[in-house]
């Protein structure tokens, strides 16, 4: 069975941007070409459909790490602050971006609210679970497996030395 843990994380994040992008559940809010990622950051994402790329990292990070709320993400994609000649300090993640693409996995039935014990966060649903999956799956069918190339090569070589 393959799981998201078998596939790149960039690859995964970026194969589930595409299609989260195909579906009518997910789209960015208004404010999203003009707003930054965080106080960390000097200007807007310059990536056309970045809001995509962030809602896969999220639902890859709650299936990773949930329950998990809203703060924690908020320091996951938090980063340094340049302060000029000061040294750097680091600043949490718009928690607006976090919130909003967290109730539209809701909305969509990938994420839900739980309490476990004294943690109580968003934790992936059965779909969102198939859904990661399924592109994980994706991925490493498209991708040719090293192993089996270096034994083909090894075998041709072999074959090579008995003639």
């Amino acid at each position: 069975m393959v799981n998201l843990f078998d596939a790149p994380p960039t690859e995964l994040i970026e194969k589930a941007a595409v299609e989260l992008k195909k579906s009518t559940q997910f789209s960015p809010p208004t404010w999203a070409s003009f707003a930054k990622t965080g106080v960390h950051k000097e200007r807007p994402p310059l990536i056309e459909g970045w809001w995509y790329i962030r809602v896969a990292a999220i639902l890859r990070s709650v299936y990773k790490l949930g329950p998990i709320g809203t703060q924690k993400l908020r320091v996951k994609f938090g980063g340094k602050k340049s302060r000029g000649h000061m040294p750097e300090e680091f600043r949490k993640g718009s928690g607006s971006v976090m919130r909003k693409a967290l109730q539209q996995l809701e909305k969509a039935g990938y994420v839900k609210q739980v309490e476990k014990g004294v943690h109580k966060g968003r934790i992936v649903t059965p779909a969102g679970k198939s859904f990661l999956d399924k592109v994980a799956l994706e991925i490493l069918k498209a991708k040719p497996k090293p192993a089996k190339a270096q034994k083909a090569a090894a075998e041709a070589i072999v074959e090579q030395a008995a003639e």
